[in-house]
């Protein structure tokens, strides 16, 4: 296995500072770590640009910044949710009509990233697969998500004017258009796409929110576009919002 000696020292300092109860000087650092200072220094100025410490200047010290626990308490609760989750998808697959893959999606920044899937039989093969990140605008969970936004949070999301990344041709080319989609999205309680991810494929997909009534996760279930007729999407996506529903129950402890 190769070593690191820079990566490995950052890892060392970050270590040593959250066992220390306050801030500590680069000197100090320098001498319980054995490093050199200049060594130090170098660390301190990329792990302060990344965001990882933050500077105290009344006491020519450095400390941890809130990242390291913002990235631990971010992976937690995607872990939490989708174990709430877990049973209420493999329900929703058991009791859909046609083959479905069903997920669970998270929002980060303009895209969606997948953290449960359950694999229906008979099941067409998605690109959903845990860990994957996809545009938010071209899925039906991102959809979903985005809907639940006020707009102004949205543009914030999508601060270049020009077209929006599309796949295969299809899929909302301005902001305007995605407007419209959201508005839609949000009448009905579920949002759909066709063939924007991969052709022949399509998607419903629904919000669970949280006590601030922020879209913390959303469901959706993935199946053959092809092999069923546009009307019979409405049992799917009443169902993935019923499942958002109860995930949306689960997460906030009522029964």
């Amino acid at each position: 296995m190769p070593d690191i000696p820079a990566a490995r020292s950052a890892l060392r300092v970050l270590t040593y500072l959250a066992r220390r109860g306050g801030p500590v000087r680069a000197s100090t650092i320098s001498r319980d770590l054995e490093l050199p200072r200049s060594s130090v220094y170098q660390l301190i100025t990329v792990m302060r640009d990344e965001g990882f410490l933050v500077h105290y200047p009344e006491d020519q010290a450095y400390g941890l910044s809130t990242l390291l626990s913002e990235i631990g308490t971010s992976s937690l609760r995607t872990t939490r949710i989708g174990r709430l989750a877990q049973p209420l998808l493999e329900r929703l697959v058991a009791d859909a009509a046609v083959p479905v893959v069903a997920h669970l999606a998270v929002l980060s920044g303009s895209d969606v990233m997948y953290v449960s899937k359950v694999q229906g039989f008979r099941a067409p093969t998605v690109v959903s697969t845990i860990g994957v990140r996809l545009p938010a605008h071209l899925t039906a969970t991102g959809r979903a998500m985005l809907a639940q936004l006020p707009r102004a949070q949205v543009r914030a999301l999508y601060p270049h004017r020009g077209d929006l990344i599309r796949r295969h041709g299809t899929g909302p080319r301005t902001l305007a258009e995605l407007d419209a989609i959201l508005a839609e999205s949000r009448s009905r309680g579920w949002s759909s796409e066709d063939g924007e991810i991969t052709p022949e494929y399509a998607s419903v997909g629904a919000t669970a929110i949280d006590h601030n009534g922020y879209p913390v996760a959303a469901v959706g279930v993935t199946f053959r576009g092809v092999a069923i007729e546009p009307g019979a999407w409405e049992p799917l996506g009443e169902a993935t919002r019923a499942t958002a529903t109860a995930l949306t129950a689960r997460l906030l402890g009522r029964a």
